[in-house]
């Protein structure tokens, strides 16, 4: 029997049924794109859930959030087929620390892109910054199957300092013997709340993780997520599926450290 990728997110539903400085720059509104290209922008609220616009989390209060070194807006999302999972959580669902599942299990608490889907995510109170080795660490599901292979979903990475300019870290969506290099959704997720492991160590955390010197960058406060449109999909949690993202070396934006 083939196990096609899409299927290990729906099998996991199926058991869970059953059990350097600059300014500021401007804040975008917040956009989703469905499917069928039809677009809600600037509403400041989505799927029933608050939008994460401004400068903290979603469901806190300004002056009370704490720093801390996971993604704080949504920017914008365009969903492709075979999407859907995760959208009702936006935008808290790729906020806040990773909910690893460990090494042989897949995370429930993440955003389907679809074929092709995109999200950018703004960083606010603690920018990327290139310091020694990982900077930036993108938490997927992934997990090793019965046999030792990886189940990948890949998407590739970009980031950028002004949320205009983008720089793309190399990602070899179709070297699947080689582990798809560079890209994001290949390794298993060992953080989560609570589990005493660090979302922000790469030796320990799990994730995929990126240097900002690998595209020249020294400072980048947006990172967006483009599905490679070559996993398998079906169903609504088709093709790479977002859980959160970490600062590892970082700066506040007045160029302090926390």
């Amino acid at each position: 029997m083939t196990v096609r990728p899409w299927m290990a997110l729906s099998a996991l539903l199926a058991l869970c049924a059953c059990a350097g400085d600059t300014d500021d720059v401007p804040l975008p509104p917040f956009e989703v794109v469905d499917a069928g290209g039809d677009t809600d922008a600037g509403t400041g609220a989505d799927a029933g859930t608050s939008d994460a616009g401004g400068d903290t989390d979603a469901g806190t209060d300004a002056g009370v959030r704490p720093v801390d070194p996971f993604a704080d807006r949504v920017v914008s999302s365009t969903f492709g087929d075979q999407a859907g999972f995760g959208q009702d959580r936006l935008p808290n669902v790729v906020l806040g620390p990773p909910v690893g599942a460990g090494q042989f299990a897949g995370s429930l608490d993440v955003l389907s892109l679809g074929k092709g889907g995109t999200v950018t995510l703004e960083f606010t109170d603690l920018l990327l910054v290139d310091g020694p080795g990982v900077d930036l660490l993108v938490f997927e599901n992934a997990f090793q199957k019965v046999g030792g292979d990886i189940f990948a979903e890949t998407a590739a990475v970009s980031v950028s300092d002004d949320g205009a300019t983008w720089y793309d870290f190399a990602c070899a969506a179709t070297d699947s013997d080689g582990g798809f290099p560079g890209c994001a959704g290949t390794h298993p997720v060992h953080s989560s709340p609570g589990s005493g492991v660090s979302p922000t160590d790469p030796a320990v955390a799990g994730g995929d993780g990126y240097d900002l010197a690998a595209v020249g960058l020294t400072r980048a406060r947006f990172v967006r997520l483009t599905d490679t449109g070559l996993n398998s999909y079906g169903g609504n949690s088709g093709g790479f599926d977002l859980d959160a993202l970490a600062v590892v070396n970082g700066r506040l934006p007045d160029g302090g450290t926390p």
